[in-house]
């Protein structure tokens, strides 16, 4: 299954590739570098949210899987320190623009945070590849550059795919949902998207809606003061599985484990091994491994094809199916 959804995913890489490409007329920023670095090689960093989330995690290791079979491609993968350090990861970026890369794939920690960082990659005639978190196309193009292109999932049907499970599952109630950092793009998206199914069915209820800032920690205190307020709770959705397994780990605390289910999201294996063990309900996931390398295969495209920032093309954007795992389905994506 996780090779056709590969499969699939490179299949739109021709696609993307040609959509963002500027001529060489006067909008466009720096001249793009010559195809490839002087040893022959194609030298591309990817620039990722913090390790310590599994979801990441998984995505840098299918990176580095995938760039030992390529010929004449090297990839560097680097990690944001923590989800709240956004200065230290346009920092980060700009390290990586010093050491002279042909092109740079990047998942910012907010919508604004590499804004600047890709500014200044355009000025350097280096392609970036916009990596499943959103960043800021606008002010981007606003600045005078441009991306190549981006893959990523649609989160707002991520989020409402979570809702509509949890409704057929529930019927009617109170249910509650954990956001990831305030203010968060991907965060946002999933909450709307739960948010709004919940709200268009009859008997259904969002009592609380609250951040839980991605951490696990967070997310246990946050959930248990949800439920203490709400005693006639009936269901979480969580933004991220990290946040889901400490909200699991509240609802045991609560005693509420057969009263209280939770859905997470990002299908990481922690999560999965929950399911399968009939403690979280489910978890939407996404082919996290699939959208970086297909970042990757579109950043070598980029490079081999000469592409310039054209601040007037529109950055075209492939969404990537989720699914739903539950405890019925879960041996498919073990």
């Amino acid at each position: 299954m996780k090779k056709r959804m590969l499969a699939v995913l490179l299949a739109g890489v021709m696609t993307l590739g040609l959509a963002a490409c500027g001529g060489s007329g006067s909008d466009s920023k720096a001249d793009s570098k010559d195809s490839g670095s002087s040893d022959g090689d194609i030298n591309i960093a990817v620039l990722l949210k913090p390790e310590s989330n599994e979801y990441w995690a998984s995505m840098k290791a299918g990176i580095e899987d995938w760039a030992k079979d390529q010929d004449g491609v090297s990839v560097d993968v680097y990690c944001a320190e923590s989800e709240d350090n956004i200065q230290g990861q346009l920092e980060q970026m700009e390290n990586i623009i010093s050491k002279d890369y042909d092109a740079i794939c990047a998942a910012p920690l907010s919508a604004s945070n590499l804004v600047e960082g890709v500014l200044k990659a355009c000025d350097a005639g280096i392609p970036v590849v916009n990596v499943d978190e959103g960043i800021d196309a606008e002010a981007v193009k606003e600045g005078g550059g441009n991306m190549v292109g981006m893959y990523t999932t649609d989160n707002v049907l991520v989020g409402q795919k979570a809702a509509e499970y949890i409704t057929e599952q529930i019927g009617s109630g109170e249910v509650a949902i954990i956001e990831g950092t305030a203010g968060n793009v991907t965060s946002n998206d999933r909450t709307k998207g739960a948010t709004d199914y919940f709200e268009s069915q009859d008997g259904m209820k969002v009592v609380a809606s609250q951040p839980g800032d991605w951490d696990r920690l967070t997310s246990i205190d946050v959930a248990t003061n949800i439920m203490q307020s709400n005693p006639d709770l009936k269901a979480f959705y969580c933004a991220n599985d990290t946040m889901a397994l400490g909200v699991y780990e509240a609802v045991v605390n609560a005693g509420k484990q057969d009263q209280v289910m939770v859905v997470g999201t990002d299908a990481i294996a922690n999560a999965k091994e929950s399911v399968k063990n009939g403690e979280m309900a489910a978890t939407v996931g996404q082919d996290n491994v699939g959208i970086g390398v297909a970042c990757c295969e579109l950043a070598v495209k980029a490079v081999k094809d000469g592409w310039k920032a054209d601040p007037s093309a529109e950055m075209p954007v492939e969404y990537i199916d989720s699914f739903l795992v539950t405890k019925d389905n879960v041996d498919d994506y073990l």
